[in-house]
């Protein structure tokens, strides 16, 4: 069998975006695997997490798809999917019916108590090394380079 080295044809720019993707990459499937133990998805988790931090555990369907950046057909559908496994209910506002709300259950709220524990300690193994400046560091940049693209 021939040798076969493989050397890189990546500029150091490309490897540098390379290994923001592989990271960020890295974290979602390692978490997704922890979320799907309980029966979800990254982007229900996500829905959780902001119910949760909502005043009164509830958010107009509308607001969440703003903040999480999801359209709103595809919010829809996430709803439901949370609604069904018991995470949130959803409700009518009482102030106009054409506004849909959601809130989060116990069961919800509980899911998320559980999760907390296995994604933090996968988190501490990624940043490991990393002091509290450094990590600010690299925030500040990785927003700036989002800021760049936009």
């Amino acid at each position: 069998m021939p040798n076969m080295e493989y050397k890189s044809d990546l500029s150091p720019d490309e490897t540098v975006l390379m290994a923001f993707v592989r990271a960020a990459e890295t974290f979602k499937r390692v978490v997704s695997a922890i979320f799907r133990k309980y029966d979800l998805s990254f982007p229900q988790y996500n829905v959780l997490r902001v119910l949760d931090a909502s005043q009164g555990g509830q958010c107009r369907i509308t607001d969440v798809s703003r903040i999480m950046l999801v359209p709103g057909a595809n919010m829809t559908g996430i709803a439901k999917r949370l609604e069904k496994n018991g995470f949130i209910v959803r409700k009518s506002d009482p102030n106009d019916e054409r506004v849909t709300i959601l809130e989060i259950t116990k069961k919800g709220r509980d899911t998320l108590a559980k999760i907390e524990k296995e994604r933090d300690e996968n988190m501490n193994t990624m940043l490991k090394g990393f002091t509290e400046q450094e990590k600010l560091e690299l925030l500040n940049k990785v927003k700036r380079l989002l800021k760049n693209t936009r």
